[in-house]
């Protein structure tokens, strides 16, 4: 039954559809992969009854002639959704045990398209990091090794890295992820998937735990293109109960997808040109650059000039969002509460949030009260939200000339664990070709296109006009067909 674990959401869609196998095979082979793989980490909840429920579900739906989108689909769930009846933490403490009465909008939209759940995947702590090392659970470990005899642990990128690293291993075909300043792109090129972040308000945030409202947004995680643009048709729409959602309706990507480029135009952003980046990216990047003109796209270079300024102000503006949205953390209402003996309200706060945020989260709290506080807001937050603007106005002018952005998707192929959490900077640093799309607001879509020298995927992205997911999906497919990228990870786990 494991060769059923190989197969795409597309091909699951059609081959239950066919009667070529039923949904109840397809779930158990892969609740089996989940239960066999403990050693990566990737789920904080695994609920394998829920996947066998949906399957027995979409197998009478076949037989009664009444299929959905995603019969026969099961999928992972990022542990940031809210689930009914399942146990939503955050990857943290402070909500660990935290049981919602509710379900997010995106969950429902997947479960009522048919889509079973095999559970809840593990993720940087409160959706903050970019090595899924944050989590109260513990790291998320890739199924990736480095080529030459390297055993070291990799990591699977974030926050994503739950949904990343069980797509590559094969422990479900896709999954949810949500990017605030990259963390669908850069799991997904950390670990030779492809993910896609929609123009922000494409999918509704409601029942999302908070991370940065201006910039949260949901995506889908598969192994290719076209099972990226099946998800995204089933996760989209508009929301009355989310303020930002767009009241827009949902085009069918997969139908309308085409490799053919005829009559595009590509800009590559010179900006994006670092000084000493790894050789094998810029190889990578010129080598996508021939991949789009073959597909008959012409490639122009294009400039975004606040580009340096991007990731110092999205370091400015998430964490003043975190600071606020997280200050319902409180132990009054629900979630953890420690009150130590004799202690007042003052105490109980504290010692809430001491025990119940990990470091990172502490630290992106303090930096966001720091730039909101009397003194500060001007000369930080609001000069943010103006180099924000700034940005946004430079891919305005880029798209004046070309159609889709063709850049990096990180600086880098995955690290090991441990080597940067002693350096937040250095950490930082992997949202650098991500973050610009993020705070613009703009669709933007990691593919795998390349291997580097030890033998790791590295990933290409393509940034689109707002709401123009098909221009992204499109560009995706013709790299995708022409890399040919087929390499996955050897088992170890």
């Amino acid at each position: 039954m494991t060769e059923l674990t190989n197969l795409t959401v597309a091909q699951i869609r059609d081959g239950h559809r066919a009667g070529d196998f039923s949904a109840i095979e397809v779930a158990e082979a892969f609740n089996a992969n989940v239960a066999g793989a403990k050693a990566l980490n990737a789920f904080i909840v695994e609920t394998p009854e829920l996947a066998l429920a949906a399957a027995k579900a979409a197998d009478a739906d076949r037989a009664a002639g009444t299929l959905k989108p995603l019969s026969g689909v099961p999928i992972g769930m990022k542990d940031l959704f809210a689930t009914s009846g399942v146990q939503t933490t955050a990857a943290s403490h402070m909500l660990e045990g935290f049981v919602p009465r509710y379900e997010s909008t995106v969950s429902q939209k997947l479960w009522d398209a048919g889509a079973g759940m095999l559970g809840k995947l593990n993720l940087d702590q409160f959706a903050m990091g970019s090595s899924n090392e944050t989590s109260y659970f513990g790291n998320v470990i890739s199924p990736w090794r480095r080529g030459g005899g390297g055993n070291a642990a990799l990591a699977p990128g974030g926050s994503s890295g739950g949904s990343s690293s069980a797509i590559a291993a094969r422990l479900c075909p896709a999954a949810t992820g949500t990017d605030t300043g990259g963390s669908i792109r850069q799991p997904a090129a950390f670990t030779g998937i492809s993910g896609i972040k929609p123009t922000y308000g494409r999918c509704s945030r409601w029942g999302i735990v908070a991370f940065a409202s201006s910039l949260d947004q949901a995506g889908p995680m598969a192994r290719d293109v076209r099972d990226c643009a099946i998800m995204l048709e089933n996760m989209a729409g508009f929301d009355p109960k989310d303020a930002t959602s767009l009241d827009l309706p949902v085009p069918n990507w997969e139908a309308a997808l085409s490799s053919d480029l005829k009559g595009k135009t590509v800009g590559i952003p010179k900006e994006y040109r670092l000084e000493g980046i790894d050789p094998d990216i810029d190889a990578m990047w010129d080598a996508g650059i021939a991949m789009l003109k073959d597909a008959g796209a012409s490639v122009v270079e294009i400039s975004l000039p606040h580009t340096k300024y991007a990731l110092p102000a999205y370091y400015i503006i998430a964490p003043a969002e975190a600071s606020s949205n997280l200050a319902r953390y409180d132990g009054v209402r629900y979630g953890l509460r420690d009150l130590p003996q004799g202690a007042g309200l003052q105490d109980m706060y504290a010692a809430t949030r001491a025990d119940g945020f990990g470091p990172e989260v502490k630290r992106r709290i303090m930096i966001g009260t720091y730039v909101l506080s009397a003194g500060f807001y001007d000369a930080y937050y609001t000069q943010a939200q103006k180099v924000r603007t700034l940005i946004a106005r430079d891919f305005e002018a880029a798209f004046g000339v070309c159609d889709v952005i063709l850049a990096p998707t990180a600086p880098s192929a995955a690290f090991g664990l441990g080597e940067k959490t002693a350096d937040p900077l250095a950490m930082y640093l992997n949202d650098v070709f991500a973050v610009p799309a993020s705070l613009a607001g703009l669709p933007a879509m990691s593919v795998p296109a390349a291997l580097n020298r030890e033998g790791l995927p590295l990933g290409l992205q393509i940034i689109g006009r707002a709401f123009d997911e098909q221009g992204v999906l499109n560009a995706g497919l013709a790299i995708e067909e022409r890399a040919g990228f087929t390499a996955r990870a050897e088992k170890w786990w």
